[in-house]
């Protein structure tokens, strides 16, 4: 199983700083190539909400770096990677609370963090960035969103296209260093042969319906990185074309 990967970030068509952070990055291992990728999406008093995404994709990064290496040497264990995240969460969530303290400003982070091997998946998220798989007909949210409509759906008080339309969309239950405690969603599963993964923050996807997903990023289409980034890129001004106001941020992980 190869891979082929793919970022783009954009400020937007409103806010003065980009505060959503990306890193994407292919991995070589004794266990053969793997992909690593984290997107965060941050939210803050004085335009700080980038020190806090920023923050948490540096704590990612360096597990990736010194972690994963020594875990290669056997078979990965689901228990042994969520505990690691877990407390990677939490070490997140209390540095940047005492940093906003110190600041006297209030920020803070959604997160989604994605692993995949030849074999299975692992990923964890809070808050309303998101993971999602595509084949050529079919696209599939594997994250939850955290977030007031989320719950309210999940409860059946409220249907997927009220969720669209209620000005309490973005209202997030929890974020890395706003939240008093964070309790991430934690998953795994098989990758898919001929897929695609995407990860986003929440400004991707306000503007674009999931037939147009699915017709710009099914897999047929991504043969070659060239293009995942012309398809990223144009999707991107099509969202601002159409008023999406928010930071604009995906990462795509095409399995061959």
């Amino acid at each position: 199983m190869n891979f082929l990967i793919s970022a783009n970030t954009d400020i937007g068509t409103l806010k003065k700083t980009n505060q959503d952070s990306v890193l994407i990055k292919k991995i070589h291992t004794c266990q053969g190539e793997m992909v690593f990728a984290v997107l965060c999406d941050g939210m803050g008093g004085l335009e700080k909400g980038e020190v806090a995404s920023a923050a948490v994709v540096r704590a990612f990064e360096q597990w990736v770096n010194t972690e994963l290496p020594l875990m290669c040497g056997q078979v990965l264990e689901e228990r042994k990677i969520r505990t690691d995240w877990e407390l990677i969460i939490k070490e997140m969530n209390r540095e940047i609370a005492e940093y906003g303290k110190q600041q006297g400003i209030c920020l803070g982070t959604t997160v989604v963090v994605f692993l995949i091997t030849q074999i299975r998946y692992f990923a964890l998220n809070v808050g309303d960035s998101r993971l999602y798989e595509l084949t050529d007909t079919a696209l599939r949210q594997l994250t939850t969103d955290h977030t007031f409509v989320g719950r309210e759906m999940a409860m059946g008080r409220m249907t997927p296209e009220d969720a669209r339309k209620d000005r309490r969309r973005n209202v997030l239950l929890q974020c890395v260093g706003a939240s008093e405690a964070v309790y991430p969603e934690f998953l795994f599963g098989t990758p898919v042969s001929e897929s695609v993964y995407l990860l986003c923050s929440d400004g991707f996807r306000h503007e674009i319906s999931s037939d147009e997903m699915i017709q710009a990023l099914k897999p047929s289409v991504l043969i070659k990185k060239q293009a995942m980034d012309e398809t990223t890129t144009s999707l991107i001004e099509l969202l601002k074309q159409r008023g999406e106001r928010d930071n604009i941020t995906a990462a795509l992980v095409r399995v061959l």
